[in-house]
């Protein structure tokens, strides 16, 4: 009896994809030093530390009674989310750090709002 190969699949060049389950929502890190309007960059580091930012890759299906009571998922990929520093776990797919957390840890997302009022 035979035993099969199975690819790797660092070989072929082939991405991974990560598909968060349940209500995981997949979050890319946005870079961490900040512009202010006037042009002046805040490095990390500073005294308190603001609450991190990122861009929302993949999300989960959600609970299985969500579809029942009328709940959705709040996000979607391309969103642009805020979430605090000790907020899921981070992990490292094809050399890419991305957070995985649950959506109830996000504290926000982020919108565009006229600066006229």
């Amino acid at each position: 009896m035979g035993t099969a190969q199975i690819p790797d699949p660092t070989e072929s060049g082939m991405r991974h994809q990560l598909r968060p389950l349940f209500d995981q929502i997949v979050i890319k890190e946005l870079d961490q030093d900040r512009v202010r309007r006037s042009g002046l960059v805040v490095p990390p580091g500073t005294h308190e530390p603001p609450p991190e930012q990122g861009i929302v890759l993949a999300v989960g299906p959600g609970l299985d009674w969500w579809a029942q009571a009328g709940v959705e998922m709040p996000v979607q990929p391309g969103d642009h989310v805020v979430f605090p520093a000790a907020a899921g776990v981070w992990v490292e797919i094809d050399e890419e750090r991305l957070l995985v957390c649950r959506v109830g840890q996000l504290l926000g997302v982020l919108e565009s709002a006229s600066m006229n009022r």
